[in-house]
């Protein structure tokens, strides 16, 4: 039999039920079955327990914080497996090593090999095949470490049958309400579902009320907490659209900090890093990741403070308030829920004081539209609703509906290639483009800028 073609190992993953496309979603043991993808990885030899893994949750942040975390591992000279999703452009990007996606050959033909065990198994789903392949993927190539970020909530996800050095979670807010609980606690409940017995837990900053709930967790599986913002603190530099750079110490360190700050000490200062992502949520994130490694070298693996220099320089992780162009501006962002656009906000009121932006908005029908809406709105001249080809993509005449309630003007502009063009049309020099709603926007404006309008 001829081995597979790219399109053929996509056309194969994709015919197992995918719930990330899914409209009406319970999360539920029987449709998420640990038993299940537990099962499958015993018929592949359980590759996810040949190396150590860090594993990372959370509703905002987890995939900057993966990124980070792997980038640190990599520059401390570590062979580093990051899996994460969804992709931006292309699948392979959910499964990397080095930060090198794996090649279309590769991937066909790890999808040809597990073919067989999957026959063994029913109702396994898309990505819990992804999963076991990145975990196949990451042994074969002999890494030695592999940062794994969550799917979907925590406790019954695909990803959750990994031993992690350490376990991290990262920001948690309002998302998946319909799956994950109406309440904070409820999906703080969910998130927490990755601590396991006696593992370090790096916690981001969080809402008391979410805090409350991993604490409780934390505590039942006698799982050392960590918290960033007390156990780490820090605090944002200078900051340009060039990058940002930032401080962070141990609280141990906070009476040496407060002669640093007061009188500008030389015999002390904390660490201080830059790194090319940019918003002051990002330097949340990078504390975070921060607190890993120091964790990790306190569990023996040598990480010096010149690698995680290093690692925050180089680490990469595109549409995610990226700047695409200046003179006009162009951003792209994959803000998708209340918090992720108040941050979103927040750093265009930084970077860009007195800008207002040409909206290009598309987001998924479950998502909390409203949310974004009051968030960004006061920042916005105009929306330009349009559509990406994801299935749960919201109707744009419908978006521009909610638009024209809160009193701002909008239209429909499809597809997104024309959206863009309209955009860039209309852009003067008060103002900016700004692309976001979903990951599928920010990726379709990327690419389309790319092909069609970078000279």
């Amino acid at each position: 039999m001829s081995p597979l073609t790219y399109q053929q190992a996509l056309d194969y993953l994709y015919s197992f039920v995918d719930y990330s496309l899914t409209r009406q979603l319970q999360y539920s043991p029987e449709k998420f079955d640990l038993g299940r993808m537990r099962a499958f990885l015993e018929l592949l030899g359980n590759p996810h327990l040949k190396y150590p893994t860090v594993h990372v949750a959370g509703t905002k942040g987890k995939g900057s914080t993966a990124a980070m975390i792997a980038s640190i591992l990599q520059a401390a000279g570590y062979k580093v497996g990051f899996y994460s999703s969804p992709h931006l452009e292309d699948f392979v990007e959910r499964i990397q090593i080095n930060q090198v996606p794996l090649s279309h050959e590769a991937l066909a033909e790890l999808v040809d090999d597990v073919r067989p065990f999957v026959a063994q198994i029913e109702r396994l789903t898309t990505f819990e095949i992804t999963t076991a392949i990145a975990f196949l993927a990451f042994l074969r190539a002999g890494v030695d470490v592999a940062v794994i970020e969550v799917g979907l909530g925590g406790r019954l996800d695909a990803t959750n049958l990994v031993q992690p050095e350490v376990s991290v979670i990262t920001s948690i807010s309002y998302d998946h309400m319909k799956v994950l609980g109406e309440s904070l606690g409820q999906i703080a409940r969910e998130k927490a579902g990755i601590i396991k017995h006696h593992t370090p837990v790096v916690v981001a900053p969080q809402r008391q009320e979410a805090l409350a709930v991993i604490r409780e967790v934390a505590a039942g599986l006698s799982a050392p907490l960590v918290l960033v913002g007390d156990d780490y603190r820090y605090r944002v530099g200078i900051h340009s659209l060039d990058g940002q750079a930032f401080w962070v110490w141990k609280a141990a360190d906070q009476p040496r900090v407060d002669e640093w700050i007061e009188n500008g000490s030389e015999q002390f200062e904390p660490l201080r890093f830059e790194m090319p992502l940019l918003g002051a949520h990002q330097v949340d994130n990078a504390a975070t990741a921060f607190a890993v490694a120091d964790i990790l070298r306190l569990r023996d693996w040598e990480i010096s403070d010149a690698a995680i220099a290093d690692g925050f320089r180089r680490v990469k992780w595109p549409g995610r308030f990226e700047v695409l162009h200046r003179e006009p501006y162009l951003v792209v962002d994959s803000a998708h829920n209340q918090d992720s656009a108040l941050k979103l906000r927040l750093a265009l009121e930084d970077y860009f004081p007195g800008k207002r932006a040409i909206l290009i908005l598309g987001a998924s029908e479950d998502k909390d539209i409203e949310g974004i809406l009051r968030e960004l709105l006061p920042k916005v001249k105009t929306v330009i609703a349009t559509q990406s080809f994801h299935p749960r993509a919201m109707n744009p005449e419908v978006l521009v509906q909610l638009v024209h309630r809160f009193g701002y003007p909008g239209r429909v502009v499809v597809p997104v290639e024309e959206a863009l063009a309209y955009a860039m049309n209309q852009v003067e020099g008060d103002s900016l483009v700004l692309a976001t709603g979903s990951l599928f926007i920010a990726a379709a404006v990327r690419q389309t800028w790319r092909e069609h309008f970078r000279v």
